[in-house]
């Protein structure tokens, strides 16, 4: 099976489940074809755990792990509250009586499909606790270190900040997530095919099949970092990068470290649109959701509009270039 039908069916498989979605499902994918997270920030109700469970119930889970209830790759949720300590998700140290020993107890972050469902409603200390195994895919308690599995993916949900009892996410973590997206709601014609076919719909969760297996996953994501692009698309995802730490608009510009996330994010996307190399319009559909939630806006004008500004004044230069598909 080649790589773009793998895809293909992943996608087509979500989407059964997530209907009017075909853009965020596939942002998704993209964020777990580049070895990243992504951040969901949505009201509740909008399909996100559904989402996360949908995914892990297509991949088929992995060699010597054992099998889950709901079928597929190990899946866990953490509902994220004010008292929430950190050890709730790395786990602990108990005292086992038969080998008169302290043995660690894994806790949830040992899993392949993480959803993190309302990250701002842990303390800070909880949140570093999260963001740290993201980072470095690993767990320390006290002495020792867990590696995790390589297959690791966070799908995190947040609250608009505006809503009560929120901890907004520091800048600094914030650019730990490759992406951050919003749902929305969906048009009135897909509200109506869902209400209309609601037990469908209900069911459907039950009868989610798995075309994928572990091992296509790690593959897809080696075939992503092969993924042709051209040095002048890198120059100007550069500019882009630099245009941001320039701008009278903008407090804080993307770092370094979201630049390189910006590449691996559009070589990803490319694959995930079945193509072995990048196109300009590819940066263009990345640039707001790898982009935007790194950056400090002055106003909130300028967080609508400037990014996008920016982005088509350099799009439309590499444009003139016809340079996207050259190797």
């Amino acid at each position: 099976m080649s790589h773009s039908t793998k895809l293909t069916q992943l996608t087509e498989n979500i989407e059964r489940v997530i209907r009017g979605k075909g853009k965020e499902v596939k942002y998704v994918i993209t964020a777990l074809v580049a070895r990243g997270h992504i951040l969901i920030e949505d009201n509740p109700g909008a399909g996100k755990t559904v989402l996360a469970k949908t995914l892990a119930q297509s991949i088929s889970e992995a060699p010597g792990e054992p099998h889950q209830p709901h079928g597929g790759v190990m899946f866990k949720r953490i509902q994220f509250t004010p008292d929430l300590l950190p050890m709730d998700l790395i786990g602990s140290y108990i005292f086992d009586e038969g080998k008169k020993d302290f043995v660690f107890k894994k806790g949830p972050l040992f899993t392949h499909v993480l959803l993190a469902d309302e990250i701002n409603r842990a303390s800070p200390k909880v949140q570093s606790a999260l963001l740290e195994c993201m980072a470095e895919n690993q767990i320390s308690s006290g002495d020792t270190t867990f590696q995790l599995d390589k297959f690791f993916f966070t799908i995190a949900t947040q609250n608009p900040i505006e809503m009560e009892g929120t901890y907004p996410l520091p800048a600094a973590q914030l650019d730990r997530f490759y992406m951050k997206i919003s749902f929305g709601y969906v048009s009135e014609e897909v509200e109506f095919d869902i209400y209309s076919n609601y037990l469908e719909i209900g069911n459907s969760k039950q009868t989610v099949k798995q075309v994928l297996q572990y091992k296509d996953i790690i593959e897809l994501q080696e075939e992503a970092e092969k993924v042709y692009i051209h040095p002048e698309l890198v120059k100007g995802m550069v500019r882009l990068v630099q245009s941001t730490r320039n701008h009278p608009e903008i407090a804080l510009g993307c770092s370094t470290r979201g630049g390189i996330t910006f590449i691996k994010c559009v070589k990803a996307w490319a694959l995930v649109n079945q193509r072995d190399y990048v196109i300009e319009d590819d940066i263009s559909a990345l640039a707001h959701p790898v982009l935007h939630h790194r950056l400090i806006f002055r106003n909130r004008e300028a967080s609508r509009t400037v990014l996008k500004q920016l982005t088509d004044q350099e799009v439309n230069k590499l444009a003139k270039l016809g340079i996207a598909s050259k190797k």
